[in-house]
């Protein structure tokens, strides 16, 4: 059980929610969509830009700023909310992800794990306490456990094996927290196995913590297997605290999470889409790239409201995409995060009226036709 956070509505439809989670920054309205900092910045957003897409809400990322540059400077110049000008909540995530992503160029045992920076090539140890120690002075409002984030093809007896570490990490992670005021989400393993995930629930839950997280998804398997997961986690789960699925990203998966009853959300599809020109809008998908829009006048997307789409037009978008400038990532990242945090927006709308169910149907309608 969170004393931070609130169910404020229960959908009489379905299974979601309406949420509020209060951090020492500020209180975060759910279900809502955490765009991507990793080094301390959302690319190509000024902070001014993210309060202008209506972001509550940013993650960054503990193992690139562990690296670069190091977490006592940031530390020293005011925590991450000092240091780039932030005043809303942040979320770090552990770097379990990023170091499962290392290969080859890491190790794991009991005590943590040993890896090679991608940066410069030098050895560094990563433990549940050292990690604690990270985002304590990074200074977020919310921190996530130290965990081992195995494949999606890994066998069964390895998953097994990856979440019992897990959780003893966990249990590490909450014996080394000592921050006031700053919540920890335990996350939850297990891959694709029904039985593991419950088994993962159990055991991180018997813990405590502020939050629980689904950690393990994206990482290739299909999207009948994701949903799976989420159906088969979400009446697990405590009731009364924050639900986090971790690096799901396509619009279509979020409505889903949200349809089966989870709070929190981050990824960085839109972000990376946009500075590879593509767009999401509510007609949906654009490759801005495409010659169809050489002398198309209009608005990107004619039912947005953001900044992008009132004051520029498609052929505009692709000229700057084509000729490298800039301003074409600023843009299309603008219009995406705007895009994907309005989406939030009127999930939290259609739960509020008890009409999710139906506007789920509609999304998915329309999302259809329009791939």
């Amino acid at each position: 059980m969170s004393d931070t956070f609130s169910v404020i509505h229960q959908d009489t439809s379905c299974s979601a929610r309406l949420g509020l989670l209060n951090t020492p920054h500020g209180v975060i309205e759910t279900p809502i969509f955490m765009p991507v900092g990793t080094n301390a910045t959302v690319k190509a957003m000024t902070p001014q830009d993210l309060k202008g897409v209506n972001a509550q809400i940013i993650l960054a990322n503990t193992y690139h700023l562990y690296l670069r540059p190091g977490h006592q400077l940031i530390e020293q110049l005011g925590g991450l909310h000092g240091f780039m000008n932030w005043d809303r909540p942040i979320l770090t995530d552990s770097g379990g992800f990023q170091v499962f992503s290392l290969g080859e160029l890491r190790k794991i045992n009991e005590d943590g794990v040993k890896f090679q920076s991608h940066i410069d090539g030098s050895r560094h140890m990563l433990t549940p306490e050292l990690v604690m120690r990270i985002q304590e002075a990074l200074g977020a409002d919310i921190i996530m456990c130290f965990d081992e984030c195995p494949p999606a093809t890994a066998e069964y007896k390895y998953v097994q094996s990856s979440l019992e570490l897990t959780t003893r990490w966990a249990r590490r992670c909450k014996d080394a927290h000592s921050r006031e005021g700053q919540q920890l989400f335990g996350i939850i393993q297990g891959g694709m196995h029904y039985d593991l995930r419950a088994r993962s629930i159990d055991d991180i839950c018997a813990i405590g913590f502020d939050g629980y997280a689904l950690g393990g998804l994206s990482v290739g398997e299909e999207k009948e297997q994701m949903y799976g997961v989420m159906e088969c986690c979400s009446p697990l789960l405590p009731q009364d605290s924050p639900r986090y699925i971790m690096g799901i990203g396509a619009p279509e998966d979020l409505i889903e999470a949200i349809w089966h009853g989870y709070d929190m959300f981050d990824c960085v599809m839109p972000t990376r889409n946009a500075r590879n020109g593509m767009l999401f809008t509510s007609q949906g998908r654009i490759n801005i790239k495409s010659k169809i829009f050489e002398e198309d006048a209009g608005p990107l997307d004619p039912a947005c409201s953001c900044q992008v789409c009132i004051n520029y037009s498609r052929a505009y978008l692709r000229h700057l995409y084509r000729a490298g400038e800039i301003l074409a990532s600023q843009l299309n990242t603008y219009h995406n995060l705007h895009y994907y945090l309005d989406l939030m927006r009127q999930a939290r709308d259609a739960i509020r009226c008890n009409n999710f169910e139906q506007f789920r149907k509609d999304f998915h309608s329309l999302y259809a036709k329009k791939q």
